[in-house]
C-alpha cells in the first residue's frame, strides 16, 4: 500500500510540475511522509488515509486551476489598439508591432520548445495556415526564446510563420503577460525561470485588437478553427 500511495503521489507531482514551477504546490512530498508515518503506527487506517489523500489532492488541483486563471490585461482587451512594441525576428532584424498595420494578423505568444503544448499548437495551426494566408492575414509567433523545433515543424508543413523574439521579456511584461517562475526547474539553466503566458490575439488591419484569448491553464490552447473564425469576423467588420 505504501508503494501504491507513493506511485500515485509521484504521478500527481509530475502532473503539477507540467504547469510550471509557479503553479506547483509543494504538498506532495509532505502528504507522502505523513501518510507513511500514520500507516506505520496504524496499519488499519488505510481507508481513512485514502479518503484524506483524495481530499488533499483534489483541493490542490482546484488550487492550481484557480491560480492559473488570469484576467485579460487592460492593454490587450478587444477594442483596444495593439500596444506599440519592439522585438527582433529570427534573423536578428528589428521588427515593430506597428509594422503589422495594413493587414489583419493573428499573434500567438508561445512559451518555448520545452513546452509540449506550444509545439502541439503550432503543429495544429499548420493545418489552417493556408486559410489564414488566403484571407490576406499574417501569422506571427512571439516567443522569449528561439523556436528551432517549432521552425522545423513549420518548414516540414511548408508554411511561413513570422517568428519574433522577446529574449529579455520586455514586450511580455509590457503587455501584462509575464509568468514569473513559469518555466519548470529542469529547464531553468537554458530558458531561465520566467516566461510568457500563452495568449492569442486577432488584430485588424488598423491595429485594433478584435479577439483575445488567454489560456485558462498553461496546457490549454484555443482551437485553430476558432482563431480562423474570429479572423473572418474581423475582416468582415
Amino acid at each position: 500500500m505504501i508503494g501504491l500511495l507513493a506511485t500515485v503521489l509521484i504521478v500527481v507531482e509530475i502532473d503539477f510540475k507540467s504547469f510550471g514551477s509557479s503553479q506547483y504546490p509543494q504538498i506532495v512530498p509532505c502528504v507522502y511522509v505523513h501518510c507513511r508515518a500514520i500507516l506505520e503506527r496504524m496499519p488499519n487506517a488505510i481507508p481513512i488515509i485514502t479518503i484524506g489523500v483524495i481530499i488533499v489532492l483534489l483541493g490542490a488541483w482546484i488550487w492550481v486551476g484557480k491560480r492559473a486563471r488570469r484576467p485579460i490585461p487592460a492593454q490587450l482587451k478587444p477594442g483596444s489598439p495593439l500596444p506599440d512594441f519592439h522585438a527582433v525576428d529570427e534573423h536578428g532584424d528589428p521588427v515593430r508591432s506597428t509594422g503589422l498595420h495594413g493587414s489583419p494578423t493573428v499573434i500567438l505568444f508561445v512559451r518555448g520548445n520545452w513546452c509540449p503544448f506550444c509545439s502541439t499548437q503550432v503543429k495544429d495551426l499548420t493545418k489552417h495556415y493556408k486559410d489564414i494566408i488566403d484571407l490576406g492575414a499574417k501569422l506571427v509567433l512571439l516567443t522569449p526564446k528561439p523556436l528551432e523545433t517549432t521552425r522545423r515543424v513549420a518548414q516540414f508543413f511548408e508554411v511561413e510563420f513570422e517568428f519574433w523574439l522577446d529574449d529579455s521579456l520586455v514586450v511580455t511584461e509590457q503587455l501584462g503577460l509575464l509568468q514569473k517562475t513559469g518555466v519548470p526547474s529542469d529547464y531553468n539553466r537554458e530558458y531561465g525561470s520566467d516566461t510568457v503566458w500563452p495568449t492569442a490575439l486577432v488584430v485588424d488591419a488598423a491595429g485594433i485588437i478584435r479577439f483575445t484569448e488567454l489560456s485558462k491553464q498553461v496546457s490549454d490552447r484555443p482551437d485553430p478553427a476558432l482563431l480562423l473564425s474570429e479572423l473572418k469576423k474581423t475582416i468582415k467588420t
